[in-house]
Protein backbone atom coordinates (compact mmCIF):
# COMPACT_ATOMS: atom_id res chain seq x y z
CA UNK A 1 0.00 0.00 0.00
CA UNK A 2 0.69 3.71 -0.59
CA UNK A 3 2.22 5.69 2.44
CA UNK A 4 3.53 9.02 2.58
CA UNK A 5 6.94 8.94 4.85
CA UNK A 6 9.45 11.75 6.02
CA UNK A 7 12.67 10.59 5.59
CA UNK A 8 14.64 13.44 6.63
CA UNK A 9 14.36 16.88 7.41
CA UNK A 10 12.31 18.36 4.73
CA UNK A 11 11.97 15.36 2.76
CA UNK A 12 9.05 13.44 1.72
CA UNK A 13 9.28 9.99 0.21
CA UNK A 14 5.80 8.33 -1.45
CA UNK A 15 6.83 4.75 -0.61
CA UNK A 16 5.19 1.15 -0.81
CA UNK A 17 4.85 -0.37 2.39
CA UNK A 18 3.34 -3.54 3.71
CA UNK A 19 -0.47 -3.53 4.74
CA UNK A 20 -1.71 -3.89 8.20
CA UNK A 21 -2.62 -7.31 9.22
CA UNK A 22 -6.25 -8.34 10.23
CA UNK A 23 -7.23 -5.70 13.13
CA UNK A 24 -7.21 -7.31 16.49
CA UNK A 25 -9.56 -7.57 19.53
CA UNK A 26 -11.00 -3.97 20.25
CA UNK A 27 -9.54 -2.87 16.56
CA UNK A 28 -10.42 -1.46 13.44
CA UNK A 29 -8.77 -1.08 10.09
CA UNK A 30 -9.67 2.10 8.12
CA UNK A 31 -9.03 3.20 4.81
CA UNK A 32 -7.99 6.76 4.51
CA UNK A 33 -9.68 8.90 2.26
CA UNK A 34 -8.51 12.69 3.19
CA UNK A 35 -5.79 14.10 5.52
CA UNK A 36 -5.82 17.74 6.54
CA UNK A 37 -2.61 20.04 7.24
CA UNK A 38 -1.98 21.90 10.41
CA UNK A 39 1.38 23.79 11.53
CA UNK A 40 1.86 20.33 13.72
CA UNK A 41 2.45 18.64 10.19
CA UNK A 42 4.89 21.32 9.30
CA UNK A 43 6.69 21.59 12.89
CA UNK A 44 7.52 18.13 12.08
CA UNK A 45 8.17 18.42 8.71
CA UNK A 46 11.05 21.34 9.12
CA UNK A 47 12.29 18.59 12.06
CA UNK A 48 10.94 20.59 15.42
CA UNK A 49 10.21 17.40 17.10
CA UNK A 50 9.83 17.56 20.81
CA UNK A 51 10.66 14.24 21.33
CA UNK A 52 13.00 11.37 19.30
CA UNK A 53 11.40 9.49 16.53
CA UNK A 54 12.73 7.11 14.01
CA UNK A 55 12.43 7.53 10.22
CA UNK A 56 11.17 6.76 7.89
CA UNK A 57 8.09 8.08 9.52
CA UNK A 58 4.45 8.45 8.20
CA UNK A 59 3.36 11.82 7.89
CA UNK A 60 -0.60 12.89 8.71
CA UNK A 61 -1.62 13.85 12.16
CA UNK A 62 -6.09 14.58 10.95
CA UNK A 63 -7.95 12.68 9.10
CA UNK A 64 -10.78 10.78 8.20
CA UNK A 65 -12.03 7.43 6.35
CA UNK A 66 -14.02 4.95 5.81
CA UNK A 67 -13.95 1.13 8.41
CA UNK A 68 -12.40 -1.65 5.52
CA UNK A 69 -12.49 -4.28 8.58
CA UNK A 70 -13.68 -5.31 11.87
CA UNK A 71 -11.58 -7.05 14.75
CA UNK A 72 -13.11 -9.03 17.36
CA UNK A 73 -15.35 -7.89 19.63
CA UNK A 74 -15.98 -4.68 17.88
CA UNK A 75 -19.53 -3.50 17.74
CA UNK A 76 -20.44 -0.12 17.75
CA UNK A 77 -18.86 -0.02 13.74
CA UNK A 78 -19.54 -1.93 10.37
CA UNK A 79 -17.72 -2.04 7.37
CA UNK A 80 -18.66 1.10 5.00
CA UNK A 81 -18.98 3.58 8.18
CA UNK A 82 -17.65 7.09 7.60
CA UNK A 83 -15.19 8.49 10.68
CA UNK A 84 -12.77 10.43 11.85
CA UNK A 85 -9.87 9.24 13.88
CA UNK A 86 -8.22 10.83 17.28
CA UNK A 87 -4.76 11.74 16.47
CA UNK A 88 -2.90 10.86 19.60
CA UNK A 89 -2.60 7.13 21.33
CA UNK A 90 -3.82 7.69 24.94
CA UNK A 91 -3.72 4.95 27.36
CA UNK A 92 -7.39 4.63 28.08
CA UNK A 93 -6.92 3.85 31.89
CA UNK A 94 -5.75 7.03 32.91
CA UNK A 95 -7.29 9.83 35.45
CA UNK A 96 -7.48 11.92 32.23
CA UNK A 97 -8.81 9.50 30.08
CA UNK A 98 -11.56 7.68 32.31
CA UNK A 99 -12.48 11.56 32.94
CA UNK A 100 -12.92 12.19 29.40
CA UNK A 101 -9.72 14.12 29.17
CA UNK A 102 -8.04 12.29 26.16
CA UNK A 103 -5.39 15.51 25.79
CA UNK A 104 -4.00 15.18 29.48
CA UNK A 105 -3.56 11.47 28.64
CA UNK A 106 -0.81 10.79 31.42
CA UNK A 107 0.76 7.44 29.31
CA UNK A 108 0.30 8.56 25.96
CA UNK A 109 2.14 7.17 23.39
CA UNK A 110 3.01 9.89 20.86
CA UNK A 111 0.89 12.07 18.38
CA UNK A 112 0.06 11.03 15.05
CA UNK A 113 2.75 11.52 12.36
CA UNK A 114 4.75 13.62 14.61
CA UNK A 115 6.16 10.84 17.37
CA UNK A 116 4.68 8.02 15.75
CA UNK A 117 3.50 7.12 12.28
CA UNK A 118 0.48 8.81 11.55
CA UNK A 119 -2.30 8.98 8.70
CA UNK A 120 -1.16 9.57 5.51
CA UNK A 121 -1.16 5.84 4.11
CA UNK A 122 -3.95 3.53 2.80
CA UNK A 123 -4.62 1.44 5.54
CA UNK A 124 -4.33 2.03 9.46
CA UNK A 125 -5.41 -0.39 12.03
CA UNK A 126 -6.68 2.03 15.66
CA UNK A 127 -8.18 0.75 18.96
CA UNK A 128 -11.83 1.29 18.00
CA UNK A 129 -11.94 3.72 21.15
CA UNK A 130 -9.98 6.45 19.18
CA UNK A 131 -12.30 6.28 16.22
CA UNK A 132 -15.21 8.76 15.96
CA UNK A 133 -18.63 8.30 13.73
CA UNK A 134 -18.99 10.67 11.04
CA UNK A 135 -22.77 12.12 10.65
CA UNK A 136 -24.56 11.24 7.43
CA UNK A 137 -24.48 14.39 5.00
CA UNK A 138 -20.51 15.38 5.83
CA UNK A 139 -17.90 15.11 3.11
CA UNK A 140 -14.84 13.54 3.66
CA UNK A 141 -12.81 16.13 3.13
CA UNK A 142 -14.72 18.46 5.42
CA UNK A 143 -14.54 15.61 8.48
CA UNK A 144 -10.79 15.34 8.30
CA UNK A 145 -10.98 18.97 9.61
CA UNK A 146 -12.85 17.73 12.49
CA UNK A 147 -9.85 16.17 14.97
CA UNK A 148 -7.71 19.32 15.22
CA UNK A 149 -9.06 21.83 13.45
CA UNK A 150 -12.52 22.28 14.42
CA UNK A 151 -12.09 20.58 17.95
CA UNK A 152 -8.40 22.69 19.27
CA UNK A 153 -11.18 25.16 18.58
CA UNK A 154 -14.05 24.10 20.23
CA UNK A 155 -11.84 22.87 23.04
CA UNK A 156 -10.26 26.49 23.42
CA UNK A 157 -13.18 28.64 22.89
CA UNK A 158 -15.50 26.68 24.93
CA UNK A 159 -13.83 24.13 27.30
CA UNK A 160 -11.22 26.93 28.66
CA UNK A 161 -11.96 30.23 27.47
CA UNK A 162 -15.20 29.73 28.23
CA UNK A 163 -16.55 32.01 24.95
CA UNK A 164 -20.76 33.53 26.08
CA UNK A 165 -23.09 34.99 23.53
CA UNK A 166 -22.26 38.64 22.76
CA UNK A 167 -18.98 38.81 24.02
CA UNK A 168 -15.87 40.26 22.20
CA UNK A 169 -13.17 38.16 20.23
CA UNK A 170 -9.63 38.81 19.14
CA UNK A 171 -9.14 36.00 16.72
CA UNK A 172 -5.12 36.05 15.62
CA UNK A 173 -4.40 35.05 11.98
CA UNK A 174 -8.16 34.98 10.92
CA UNK A 175 -6.91 33.56 7.51
CA UNK A 176 -5.46 30.35 9.06
CA UNK A 177 -7.23 26.77 9.34
CA UNK A 178 -8.15 27.35 13.29
CA UNK A 179 -8.50 31.25 12.95
CA UNK A 180 -11.50 30.33 10.05
CA UNK A 181 -12.77 28.24 12.56
CA UNK A 182 -12.86 30.57 15.78
CA UNK A 183 -14.40 32.76 13.44
CA UNK A 184 -17.55 30.80 12.32
CA UNK A 185 -18.00 29.09 15.89
CA UNK A 186 -17.94 33.02 17.18
CA UNK A 187 -20.07 34.67 15.01
CA UNK A 188 -22.21 31.83 15.63
CA UNK A 189 -22.84 32.97 19.04
CA UNK A 190 -23.41 36.55 17.86
CA UNK A 191 -19.82 37.59 19.37
CA UNK A 192 -17.92 40.86 17.95
CA UNK A 193 -15.03 39.48 16.26
CA UNK A 194 -12.05 41.17 15.48
CA UNK A 195 -9.52 39.79 13.80
CA UNK A 196 -5.87 39.98 12.17
CA UNK A 197 -4.20 38.92 8.58
CA UNK A 198 -1.43 39.60 6.69
CA UNK A 199 -2.80 41.39 3.02
CA UNK A 200 -5.92 43.12 1.98
CA UNK A 201 -7.38 39.84 -0.19
CA UNK A 202 -7.16 37.82 3.02
CA UNK A 203 -8.89 40.86 4.97
CA UNK A 204 -12.34 40.72 2.36
CA UNK A 205 -12.43 37.51 3.05
CA UNK A 206 -12.46 37.71 6.57
CA UNK A 207 -14.98 39.86 6.64
CA UNK A 208 -16.66 37.61 4.47
CA UNK A 209 -16.73 34.94 6.92
CA UNK A 210 -18.19 36.85 9.72
CA UNK A 211 -15.27 39.08 10.99
CA UNK A 212 -16.78 42.47 11.93
CA UNK A 213 -13.38 44.11 12.14
CA UNK A 214 -10.02 43.04 10.50
CA UNK A 215 -6.28 44.16 11.11
CA UNK A 216 -3.76 43.92 8.52
CA UNK A 217 -0.64 43.40 11.16
CA UNK A 218 1.32 44.52 8.43
CA UNK A 219 0.38 47.71 8.20
CA UNK A 220 -0.98 48.29 11.85
CA UNK A 221 -0.64 47.78 14.99
CA UNK A 222 -3.21 45.39 16.12
CA UNK A 223 -3.09 46.27 19.82
CA UNK A 224 -3.34 49.91 18.94
CA UNK A 225 -6.02 49.52 16.58
CA UNK A 226 -8.08 47.24 18.77
CA UNK A 227 -7.89 50.01 21.96
CA UNK A 228 -9.00 51.86 19.45
CA UNK A 229 -12.25 50.13 17.97
CA UNK A 230 -13.52 49.08 22.19
CA UNK A 231 -12.80 52.65 23.59
CA UNK A 232 -9.96 51.83 25.38
CA UNK A 233 -11.57 49.12 26.96
CA UNK A 234 -9.71 45.90 25.42
CA UNK A 235 -11.93 42.62 24.34
CA UNK A 236 -13.15 40.03 26.29
CA UNK A 237 -11.38 36.88 24.92
CA UNK A 238 -8.11 37.15 22.65
CA UNK A 239 -8.02 33.71 20.80
CA UNK A 240 -3.83 33.23 20.53
CA UNK A 241 -1.79 31.09 18.90
CA UNK A 242 0.80 32.91 16.76
CA UNK A 243 3.14 33.07 20.27
CA UNK A 244 6.48 35.51 20.47
CA UNK A 245 5.54 38.43 17.96
CA UNK A 246 2.00 39.03 19.46
CA UNK A 247 1.68 38.04 22.94
CA UNK A 248 2.29 41.10 24.60
CA UNK A 249 0.01 42.90 22.48
CA UNK A 250 -2.44 40.05 23.14
CA UNK A 251 -2.51 41.02 26.79
CA UNK A 252 -2.49 45.03 25.68
CA UNK A 253 -5.74 43.89 24.16
CA UNK A 254 -7.58 42.81 26.74
CA UNK A 255 -10.14 44.30 28.59
CA UNK A 256 -9.69 43.68 32.68
CA UNK A 257 -10.70 40.30 33.57
CA UNK A 258 -10.17 39.35 29.77
CA UNK A 259 -9.21 36.00 29.07
CA UNK A 260 -6.27 34.91 26.81
CA UNK A 261 -6.31 31.12 25.95
CA UNK A 262 -3.13 29.85 23.36
CA UNK A 263 -2.44 26.54 21.17
CA UNK A 264 0.87 27.98 19.19
CA UNK A 265 3.91 29.40 18.73
CA UNK A 266 4.40 29.57 15.49
CA UNK A 267 6.45 32.95 15.71
CA UNK A 268 8.55 31.47 18.55
CA UNK A 269 7.85 30.05 22.04
CA UNK A 270 9.07 32.05 24.54
CA UNK A 271 8.14 35.65 25.83
CA UNK A 272 8.40 37.91 29.06
CA UNK A 273 5.55 38.74 31.29
CA UNK A 274 4.62 41.60 33.22
CA UNK A 275 3.46 40.20 36.58
CA UNK A 276 1.90 43.48 37.60
CA UNK A 277 0.16 43.45 34.62
CA UNK A 278 -1.05 40.30 34.74
CA UNK A 279 -2.78 40.39 38.64
CA UNK A 280 -3.52 44.11 38.22
CA UNK A 281 -5.82 43.33 35.57
CA UNK A 282 -6.75 40.18 36.70
CA UNK A 283 -5.90 38.24 33.47
CA UNK A 284 -6.80 35.14 33.09
CA UNK A 285 -4.34 32.94 30.69
CA UNK A 286 -5.15 29.45 29.12
CA UNK A 287 -2.65 27.05 27.96
CA UNK A 288 -4.74 24.60 25.42
CA UNK A 289 -3.31 21.51 23.73
CA UNK A 290 -5.14 19.54 21.08
CA UNK A 291 -8.89 18.70 21.94
CA UNK A 292 -10.69 15.88 23.40
CA UNK A 293 -12.52 12.90 21.77
CA UNK A 294 -15.70 14.92 23.26
CA UNK A 295 -14.45 18.11 21.32
CA UNK A 296 -14.37 15.78 17.64
CA UNK A 297 -18.32 14.69 18.25
CA UNK A 298 -19.17 18.12 19.38
CA UNK A 299 -16.76 19.64 15.98
CA UNK A 300 -18.84 16.89 13.55
CA UNK A 301 -22.13 17.74 15.18
CA UNK A 302 -21.63 21.22 14.07
CA UNK A 303 -20.62 19.85 10.74
CA UNK A 304 -24.09 18.51 10.55
CA UNK A 305 -25.73 21.61 11.57
CA UNK A 306 -23.92 23.13 8.67
CA UNK A 307 -21.13 25.02 9.88
CA UNK A 308 -18.30 23.46 7.63
CA UNK A 309 -14.58 24.29 7.44
CA UNK A 310 -12.95 26.96 4.82
CA UNK A 311 -10.78 24.54 1.99
CA UNK A 312 -7.71 26.68 0.86
CA UNK A 313 -6.61 24.01 -1.59
CA UNK A 314 -6.89 20.47 -2.24
CA UNK A 315 -4.09 18.10 -3.53
CA UNK A 316 -3.18 14.37 -4.12
CA UNK A 317 -0.70 12.36 -1.52
CA UNK A 318 2.13 13.06 -4.07
CA UNK A 319 1.12 16.28 -3.93
CA UNK A 320 1.38 16.90 -0.19
CA UNK A 321 4.22 18.56 0.07
CA UNK A 322 2.77 21.63 -1.83
CA UNK A 323 0.52 21.84 0.43
CA UNK A 324 3.35 22.56 3.24
CA UNK A 325 5.01 25.05 1.05
CA UNK A 326 1.95 26.95 0.57
CA UNK A 327 1.16 27.09 4.77
CA UNK A 328 4.86 27.70 5.38
CA UNK A 329 4.83 30.98 2.74
CA UNK A 330 1.45 32.19 4.50
CA UNK A 331 -0.71 31.61 1.50
CA UNK A 332 -3.50 30.12 2.81
CA UNK A 333 -7.11 30.96 3.90
CA UNK A 334 -8.56 28.03 5.54
CA UNK A 335 -7.44 24.34 5.61
CA UNK A 336 -5.10 22.06 3.36
CA UNK A 337 -6.91 18.73 2.23
CA UNK A 338 -4.78 15.95 0.88
CA UNK A 339 -7.04 13.18 -1.20
CA UNK A 340 -6.10 9.61 -1.22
Amino acid sequence: MRALTLVGDRKLELAEVPPPPPPGAGEVQIRVKAVALNHLDLWGFRGMAFAKRKMPLIVGAEAAGEIAAIGPDVTNFKPGDPVVMYGALTCGVCKACIEGRDNLCENVGGIMGFHVDGFARDLLNLPARLVIPVPKGISMRDAACAPIAFATVEHMLFDNAKLQPGESILVHAGGSGIGTVAIKMAKALGCTIITTVGDDEKAEKAKALGADHVINYRTDRFEGVVRKLTKKKGVDVVFEHVGAETFQGSLLSLKRGGRLVTCGSTSGPSTTLNLMQLFQQQYKIFGSFGASIRNIRDSLTKMAGGMLPVIDTEVSLADLELGLERMEGRKVFGKVVVHF
